[in-house]
C-alpha cells in the first residue's frame, strides 16, 4: 500500500479518515470524530459525512464547506476534555445568530465523539471491503439507552462484540431490522426513530461502504493523472501494470497499489465494487484484458481508451476467435472512454475519464445540475420501516 499523505487535509477522502482512525485507535492517539447525522433542507454534506479533530485544531476531511469548522473545532475541544459524545445542532437558515451570509439554508446536527475502539472490528472489517452497519443512538429519554451507545453490524447483521461502548438493547435491534436492510441495500445513512418500552429514542444508521477501486490497465505516462485524480476523488487506485513493464510505486506515487499483471490475470484485482479502465495502448493486451473483465468479472464499468475505430478493430478480432461480445457486455464498456468535458491536455483527459466512473459509481448521467429538476438531494427523510 502507497502511504502517500494527502496534500490538502481538507479535502482528504473518506478511505482516508477511516485509515487516520484507525491508526489513532491502535496508538491510543486521543481525537474526536464528528459526524453529520440529519439535515433538514440543504447542506454542503449529507448525512454520515465525517470529519477528524486532533487536539489543536488539527482535522482531516470536511462536513461543512468550511464555514463551520472552527466552531466545530471548539466543541471537539470539550467533548475531549469530558469524554463524552455529544449532539450539536446547527440551525443556518438564521443568519443573524452566524452572521456569516453562508446561505446553505438549512439545520446540520452533528455527532461529536471521543475516538475508541468501538469502530475498529467495524474499519478492520471494511478493509476487507465488506459494508458494516454502524447504530449509534443520539437522543434517548428511554434510561436503558444512552447518547453514544453503540452497536457495529457485519454484513450478516451480525453485532461485533466491543467494550468500549454500552451496546443497544436487543429489542431496539430486533425492530431495527427491516431499517438496517433497507439502508444498507440503499448504501445511505439516516437517523430512525422508534418508540421503546422506555420512552423514545433515535439511532442514527450508519452505512460503511467499501471505498470503490479505481483499477488502471497500463503503465505509460497517461496513467499518472488518472492515478492522481481518481484518488483525490476517494477511490481505491489500482494500477496493474502490464507484462514486461515496470511495476513500482515510485513510478505511480498516488497509486494506493501497484501490481504486475498478465491481462490474463487482471481479474485476480477486481471485485464488485471495481471500476476499470484498459489503457495499455498495446491492441493485444487491452484485448485479453477487456475479454478477462467480461468473461470472469462482474465489473459493471469497463473503460477503454482509444477511438471508436479501434474497439471495432479488436471487436473484429473477437468475432474472428469465434468470440461475439453480448449486448449486456457491450453496455459494460465505454469507449471512447469519459464524459464530454472538451480540452485535449492530460489532465482534461483523466479528469473525463475518473469523472465518468464516479458517474456511473453514483447512478448517475453526469449530466449538468442545472437541467435536474427539483433539489440536487432528498430533503425529506424517506419512511423507514
Amino acid at each position: 500500500m502507497n502511504e502517500r499523505s494527502e496534500p490538502d487535509p481538507w479535502s482528504a477522502s473518506t478511505a482516508a479518515l477511516y485509515r487516520e482512525l484507525r491508526r489513532r485507535v491502535a496508538e491510543d492517539d486521543p481525537a474526536v470524530l464528528a459526524t453529520i447525522v440529519d439535515v433538514e433542507g440543504s447542506a454542503y454534506r449529507r448525512p454520515g459525512a465525517k470529519m477528524l479533530i486532533s487536539p489543536g485544531d488539527e482535522s482531516l476531511g470536511a462536513i461543512t464547506a468550511g464555514c463551520l469548522e472552527g466552531p466545530v473545532a471548539d466543541i471537539a475541544a470539550q467533548v475531549l476534555e469530558d469524554g463524552r459524545p455529544q449532539i450539536e445542532t446547527f440551525d443556518l437558515r438564521d443568519d443573524t445568530e452566524w452572521g456569516l451570509g453562508l446561505g446553505c439554508n438549512g439545520t446540520i446536527d452533528i455527532l461529536l465523539e471521543p475516538t475508541d475502539g468501538s469502530l475498529d472490528d467495524g474499519l478492520a472489517t471494511l478493509a476487507e471491503r465488506d459494508p458494516v452497519m454502524v447504530l449509534t443512538a443520539i437522543d434517548s429519554t428511554d434510561s436503558e439507552v444512552s447518547v453514544g451507545d453503540r452497536t457495529v453490524l457485519d454484513a450478516s447483521s451480525d453485532p461485533f462484540l466491543s467494550q468500549s461502548r454500552e451496546p443497544l438493547p436487543d429489542a431496539l435491534l430486533s425492530d431495527l431490522g427491516l431499517a438496517v436492510e433497507k439502508l444498507r441495500s440503499e448504501g445511505d445513512s439516516t437517523p430512525v426513530e422508534r418508540t421503546t418500552d422506555g420512552g423514545s429514542v433515535t439511532i442514527f444508521i450508519d452505512c460503511l461502504k467499501p471505498v470503490p477501486r479505481l483499477l488502471l490497465f497500463g503503465s505509460q505516462n497517461d496513467v499518472e493523472p488518472v492515478s492522481r485524480l481518481g484518488r483525490e476523488a476517494g477511490f481505491e487506485v489500482v494500477v496493474a501494470s502490464p507484462r514486461g513493464a515496470q511495476a513500482s510505486n515510485s513510478t505511480f506515487l498516488n497509486a494506493h497499489e501497484v501490481v504486475a499483471s498478465h491481462p490474463t490475470d487482471i481479474a485476480d484485482h477486481a471485485d464488485e465494487l471495481t471500476y476499470a479502465v484498459v489503457m495499455s495502448h498495446n491492441l493485444i493486451d487491452d484485448q485479453l484484458a477487456l475479454e478477462t473483465f467480461l468473461e470472469e468479472t462482474a465489473v459493471s464499468y469497463i473503460g477503454l481508451m482509444g477511438p471508436r475505430e479501434r474497439f471495432e478493430d479488436l471487436r473484429e478480432e473477437l468475432d474472428a476467435e469465434g468470440t461475439t461480445l453480448t449486448a449486456d457486455q457491450l453496455d459494460r464498456v465505454s469507449t471512447p472512454v469519459g464524459l464530454d468535458i472538451g480540452g485535449g491536455e492530460p489532465v482534461h483527459i483523466a479528469l473525463s475519464i475518473v469523472s465518468e466512473a464516479l458517474a456511473v459509481h453514483n447512478g448517475r448521467s453526469g449530466g449538468r445540475l442545472k437541467d435536474v429538476e427539483g433539489p440536487i438531494h432528498d430533503r425529506i427523510r424517506p419512511p423507514m420501516p
